[in-house]
């Protein structure tokens, strides 16, 4: 198992950022490789569930299941599993005050191979999260 830690910062206050995280329908608006979700709720929650659409092009769609496993609103910090078949990425993800308006981090953590193709396009969702 590896794991990386992707870092960005930007001009999003942080009560916006979280707001993107924890509202699935918005993924779609700053994260390329997701076309849409499908989920059980419409506000992260530990135990959320559904599907995110990946891919770059327009069809076809990669379906990847997802749970969330932990939601801590209060510290904007939560923990989801997202797997295709037996593949899986465990990811951690927090938003903090910034003196730029807002940072936030991701912790992949799955095979190496995996955690090190998906690294690149995490980390240009990251820098679109927390865009004005």
């Amino acid at each position: 198992m590896a794991s990386v830690t992707l870092r960005a910062r930007g001009p999003a206050d942080p009560a916006t950022a979280w707001e993107r995280y924890v509202d699935p329908a918005l993924w779609s608006s700053w994260a390329p490789q997701i076309q849409g979700v499908t989920a059980s709720t419409e506000r992260l929650v530990a135990g959320t569930t559904g599907t995110v659409h990946a891919g770059l092009l327009a069809r076809p769609t990669l379906p990847v299941d997802f749970e969330v496993l932990t939601v801590d609103e209060a510290r904007r910090e939560w923990e989801w599993r997202a797997h295709v078949g037996p593949i899986s990425l465990r990811l951690e993800h927090g938003v903090s005050p910034d003196t730029v308006g807002s940072a936030t981090w991701l912790r992949v953590h799955g095979m190496l191979p995996l955690v090190l193709a998906y690294a690149p396009l995490a980390r240009l969702a990251l820098t679109r999260l927390l865009a004005a």
